[in-house]
Order: C-alpha cells, then sequence, then structure tokens
C-alpha cells in the first residue's frame, strides 16, 4: 500500500501557487471581479494555493481572508481614476516583489487592459524569473487618443507576458491587433456563471398580462443608458402593461430620473439603484426579459445569468455577444436606438414564455457555462507556461525593440533599469531576509465555488482569531 501511495504521488502533477493581480476586486462588482474572485475559489478547490493583489478600498485594507483560506493584499497603491492606481512604473516594486517571495509564488496572473497594478505586477515578476499569464476581459478601439494610448501601453507590457487568455474569440481578434501579439500564444477560455445560485422562479413574476423588462448593469456610457433612456418611454407608451425593473448605479443614472419625470413613468419604472451580486438573482426572477444595451462587450456574464434564470434576452449585437447564447434565448439588435425598440417589441409580442422553457434555458446554461470547466482549462493554461524556458536578459531586452522605432528604445531603458533595482533590492534585502507565509490548511472541494464575497467557507478550520493573527503578520509586513 504505501509503495503504491509514493508512486501516485509521484505522477500526481505538482501544485500551484497563483498570484491573482488587478485593480479590480471586492468589494468592487463587476465582471472582472466575479471573474477573479470565482477562478480563484475553484482553483483552491484543485489543490492550487492563489493569493491575490489589488489597492486598498475605503477602510479595506492589509490583509484579509475570504472563502477557502483565499488570501487577499490590499495594498496601499492609491486610485485615482475609475478606481485605477496611479501608474508609477517602479515605485513598489519593493513591496511587490517581498509580496511574491513571502507566498513563494510560481506564476503571476493579471486581469483587465485598464489595471496599472496588473500591468506593473506582471512587469517586475517577469525581470524577477517568475511566469506570467494575462486574461484580457474587454475590447478597445482604434481610432480615439485613449485607446491608442492604452493599446501602446498594452503592446510594451505584454511583450514578455508568457501567454494570453481572452473570454470570447472577438475578444482575442482585438486583443492580437492592439498588443501585436502571435495568435497561437493567446487562448480562448469564456466566462462562466454559477447555476446553483441562479434558479429560475416562475412564481415571482407578476400575473399576466403584465411583462417586466429588467435591466441590471453599471450606468455608464458603454453600457449604452442613453439607448435606454430612449427605448423605456417607447415601450411604455407602445405596451400599457409593460414595466421595467432597472438596477445599478453610475453617472448616468440622472439621465433616468430626468426620463421618469419627463415622461411621468413613476409608477412604471423601478430604480433599484446599486444592487449586490448575491441580490442579482432575486431581481432576475421577476422578470420575463433581460435587455442589454452595452455598446461594447468581451463576453457579457449579465446576459448569461439571465437566462439561467429563465429569461428571455435582447441585446446589442456588440463584440463578443452573438457568441455568449443560442439564437433561441437570444435576439441581437444593432447599437441604435429604434433597432432595440423593434426587437423589444418582438419579445414582448411573443409573450410571456412557459414555464417549462425557464427551466429548460437553466439546464441548458448549466451544460454549458461552469467555473470549475473555466478552472480546469486556465490550469492547463498554468502547466503549459511552467513548462517554457525563461528568456535569457538580452533577448528579453531587445523584444522592447518591437514595442516602435523611438517608444520600443524607453522601454528598452526601463526594462534594464527594472533589472538593475531588482539586482539592488536582491543586496539590500536578500531572500533569507523575507519571512515566508504561514500555511493555511486547505481541503480542496469542501467549498462552494458559489460562496458570498466575504464570509468563511468550511474548508479552513482556523478560527476566526487565528485567521486575524496570521492577518496581522501579513499587514505587518505590508507597513515594514
Amino acid at each position: 500500500c504505501r509503495p503504491r501511495r509514493l508512486a501516485r504521488m509521484e505522477t500526481e502533477p505538482r501544485k500551484l501557487r497563483i498570484c491573482m493581480v488587478s485593480d479590480f476586486f471586492h468589494p468592487g462588482m463587476g465582471g472582472v471581479e466575479m471573474h477573479i474572485y470565482q477562478l480563484s475559489e475553484c482553483l483552491l478547490q484543485r489543490g492550487h494555493k492563489v493569493v491575490v493583489i489589488t489597492h486598498f478600498r475605503g477602510r479595506r485594507h492589509g490583509v484579509r481572508y475570504m472563502s477557502n483560506g483565499l488570501k487577499v493584499y490590499y495594498l496601499p497603491f492609491l486610485p485615482f481614476h475609475d478606481n485605477v492606481t496611479l501608474p508609477n512604473f517602479f515605485v513598489f516594486f519593493p513591496l511587490i516583489r517581498k509580496v511574491l517571495i513571502r507566498e513563494r509564488i510560481d506564476i503571476v496572473h493579471g486581469h483587465q487592459a485598464t489595471s496599472n497594478l496588473a500591468h506593473e505586477c506582471l512587469f517586475h515578476a517577469k525581470t524577477m524569473g517568475f511566469k506570467t499569464v494575462y486574461t484580457d476581459h474587454s475590447l478597445f478601439g482604434f481610432a480615439d487618443a485613449a485607446c491608442i494610448h492604452v493599446n501602446k501601453l498594452l503592446k510594451f507590457f505584454l511583450t514578455n507576458v508568457d501567454h494570453e487568455i481572452c473570454v470570447s474569440h472577438t475578444n482575442k481578434e482585438n486583443l492580437v491587433l492592439r498588443a501585436a501579439l502571435a495568435p497561437g500564444g493567446v487562448s480562448v477560455i469564456p466566462n462562466a456563471v454559477n447555476t446553483s445560485r441562479f434558479l429560475p422562479d416562475p412564481s415571482r413574476r407578476p400575473a399576466r398580462p403584465t411583462i417586466n423588462v429588467v435591466v441590471v448593469s453599471r450606468l455608464t456610457y458603454r453600457k449604452g443608458i442613453d439607448l435606454l433612456v430612449d427605448a423605456v418611454p417607447a415601450i411604455c407608451h407602445r405596451y400599457p402593461f409593460v414595466n421595467w425593473i432597472i438596477g445599478g448605479n453610475g453617472p448616468k443614472r440622472l439621465l433616468l430620473e430626468e426620463m421618469i419625470e419627463r415622461e411621468r413613468l413613476h409608477d412604471r419604472v423601478e430604480l433599484l439603484g446599486g444592487v449586490p451580486h448575491d441580490s442579482v438573482r432575486d431581481v432576475l426572477v421577476r422578470g420575463h426579459i433581460f435587455l442589454n444595451t452595452s455598446l461594447t462587450e468581451a463576453f457579457c456574464i449579465a446576459i448569461v445569468e439571465a437566462v439561467a434564470c429563465g429569461l428571455r434576452v435582447v441585446s446589442t449585437d456588440v463584440g463578443g455577444v452573438p457568441e455568449v447564447l443560442p439564437a433561441h434565448m437570444l435576439r441581437l439588435a444593432p447599437p441604435n436606438s429604434q433597432a432595440i425598440i423593434e426587437a423589444l417589441s418582438a419579445a414582448v409580442d411573443a409573450g410571456v414564455a412557459p414555464q417549462e422553457e425557464a427551466l429548460r434555458f437553466h439546464e441548458e446554461v448549466r451544460h454549458m457555462y461552469s467555473w470549475h470547466d473555466v478552472a480546469a482549462r486556465t490550469e492547463r493554461v498554468y502547466r503549459r507556461v511552467t513548462t517554457m524556458p525563461n528568456a535569457g536578459l538580452r533577448s528579453r531586452l531587445l523584444r522592447f525593440l518591437h514595442v516602435g522605432p523611438v517608444s520600443g528604445k524607453i522601454c528598452v531603458l526601463m526594462a534594464a533599469f527594472d533589472t538593475l533595482l531588482w539586482w539592488l533590492l536582491e543586496w539590500l534585502q536578500p531572500l533569507s531576509d523575507i519571512e515566508i507565509a504561514a500555511e493555511l490548511p486547505r481541503f480542496p472541494g469542501t467549498a462552494d465555488a458559489g460562496t458570498n464575497f466575504g464570509k468563511f467557507g468550511a474548508a479552513c478550520d482556523l478560527t476566526a482569531g487565528q485567521m486575524l493573527q496570521l492577518a496581522a503578520v501579513d499587514a505587518r509586513m505590508v507597513r515594514q
């Protein structure tokens, strides 16, 4: 029995230590935040160690422990716009180095093109010889000044990343063009939804003939709120039995309030404000139709969650949305007001769907999307990356020349200075002087991947006091 156990241990692949990095994480709410959290939970269940690095948010700073022993470093990096940290390139290299060494990280995984923290951490991690992976979650254009600058920075930071992941094939085409990447080095791994939390409940819907149209979204320009402002009064005037439930917050909320006041739709439109993710299902099951008016989407988790709750979906035909759901679940319309009104009218004219359809939609989504499948596919990317040889300093520096005739030389100087700074840190504070972080007991497979943010899972047998003591030790390291 003992030799058989030893043989099995030798054949099992080594468990990895992964560091997720992004400016976007809990308590923020969005697709990127949910992707990082759910992926981390499933990787923990597969036996890997996962830590998250992000910047502080309000009173949430230092080190926190979440479900199944997920450790989150809320570092003292100052956000300046849209919860993105101020670019500094080298200032926080010492702290990032200490965290990566302290946690004995194997792979650094950055998320989102607009996350400065993710790009800087990937840059420093590659200087230190770590394996790096990047996941892109959004589509960007090529014409306006902001996108041009983001694309140039992305080309610089992704020059030495070992592998890239996109959430849709449209997203992959967009990233390959923006960052001048080889398509063979980019994988497509979609988002998913925890269907055990998004269960249909037709009994929560109003009695016929009333039809509820649900919108749950950030109220921003990119989410097409201007189109929504045009569609709501047109549908209300055309169908007196249609009501609206709108959840979300953002700078465009004032436009909705003005429209409701102007059209006197107070009894037809319900503005919920910000909706916590664990309450989204309670909003969705009240509706018959889900409307998405986004002007750009790489994947759109929201429409998958809506279909899992049994709703029919009307969406703008943009980005990767056509890839997400089959035609019998989704009506697509060009991103203009009249087209959206006509597509929504067709969905209303189709009548109220039977309860059997809601249950059938849920089962189809359950078989199409799973966070455990996403974690398994991401792990294969990690395994592939760990077998790749590390490039030498000279070849690494020469790669930056492809960024541009002038900017390429600037990038070479920045990479060379980053290497010199790393050597200086190695001399000032050798590895032997950095205390290794204590390990939490982990029991893969016992925690639910759909556990709510901030709740302790069943996968850790430490008391809250013991976890706070460990967090205090980690926080002292961050302050130092």
